[in-house]
């Protein structure tokens, strides 16, 4: 018999979710099982796989030793290679990802990504130890594709991860972009608001004025900050933030990205140097609303990169 006590990080989830990540190879089916004949207890008593763990419970499992052997989790040296922090407290780290680096793994890909520096990096300074923790890891709160550059906001604890999401959900982070258009633009601002039908295969969204049937609604805000050589230099910020809703959106009105294959015909592009698209999460604002949460002093405020660290903006501010 094994006793596991409820930490920070694992308090506020259910009975099933916590073991499928504390105890990797137990089977589901069996762990339903376990939890039915009462060989998984929650303080002694009988338990149900959608009680909610509280700090300071335990869980009393009456299983085999195999159920507990855990696989090392290899993290990657990042000594050469440490994430560009941008802002960083108790709670949550913001890092500016490069362009070409991957928020996550690809199932076939072994490549190494953000998460894989903000984990080494946490480890580094002695504020993550994986062997630790029962069921939960710093993780990414949002992502952004592999060839756009800019802010991603990574949790330290399970707390800041929730709360996150929730406010990503609701819409209470304001995110603003730079990228470069071709063409001049018809007015100095304006609005953007069609849908978008993502093709989960081929991995592109096709935008429509109109609805269609498993479109989702986007809208996007821009304003001209500059224009020369027939290219506009814009800030967007995302109301809603679906695949590829800028490269898109932009594109459909007939000013695809600079540097933007998918999207775009770039071969141009490409001579002048531009591999990918001119596409950066520059700015964060928290825009938090509603019940008192760990995170609310962050409410109002803003982050921003500074624009010597925007390649695409050094190039276009040369001329």
């Amino acid at each position: 018999m094994r006793t596991l006590t409820i930490e920070k990080n694992d308090a506020g989830q259910r009975v099933d979710k916590y073991l499928s990540k504390a105890l990797p190879n137990l089977p589901m089916s069996l762990m339903y099982k376990f939890i039915r004949t009462k060989k998984i207890k929650v303080n002694r008593k009988r338990t149900d796989p959608k009680v909610m763990l509280e700090l300071g419970d335990t869980v009393e499992l009456f299983i085999a030793e195999e159920f507990f052997e855990k696989k090392k989790r290899s993290l990657p040296s990042v000594e050469k290679l440490p994430p560009d922090v941008v802002y960083e407290d108790e709670n949550i780290l913001l890092v500016n990802k490069p362009s070409g680096l991957l928020c996550h793994s690809d199932e076939a890909d072994s490549e190494e990504t953000l998460i894989d520096r903000v984990l080494s990096y946490l480890v580094l300074k002695g504020e993550y130890n994986p062997d630790e923790e029962e069921s939960f890891a710093p993780a990414l709160c949002n992502r952004i594709d592999r060839n756009t550059a800019g802010i991603v906001i990574a949790a330290k604890n399970a707390e800041a991860l929730r709360v996150m999401n929730e406010k990503i959900k609701a819409h209470q982070i304001e995110k603003s972009y730079l990228c470069i258009v071709h063409g001049k633009m018809e007015s100095r601002s304006g609005c953007f608001k069609n849908y978008l039908f993502k093709d989960q295969k081929n991995n592109r969204v096709t935008v429509y004025d109109r609805y269609t049937k498993g479109a989702k609604e986007a809208e996007t805000h821009y304003r001209v900050i500059d224009f020369k050589n027939n290219l506009s230099l814009l800030e967007v910020r995302l109301i809603t933030g679906r695949t590829h809703q800028i490269r898109a959106q932009f594109s459909h009105a007939g000013h695809p990205l600079l540097g933007d294959g998918k999207y775009g015909v770039n071969r141009e592009d490409r001579k002048k140097g531009y591999s990918s698209q001119a596409l950066c999460s520059y700015k964060l604002r928290f825009a938090f609303e509603g019940e008192a949460t760990a995170l609310d002093y962050l409410s109002g405020k803003e982050v921003a990169l500074d624009r010597s660290k925007i390649d695409f903006l050094k190039e276009f501010e040369r001329g």
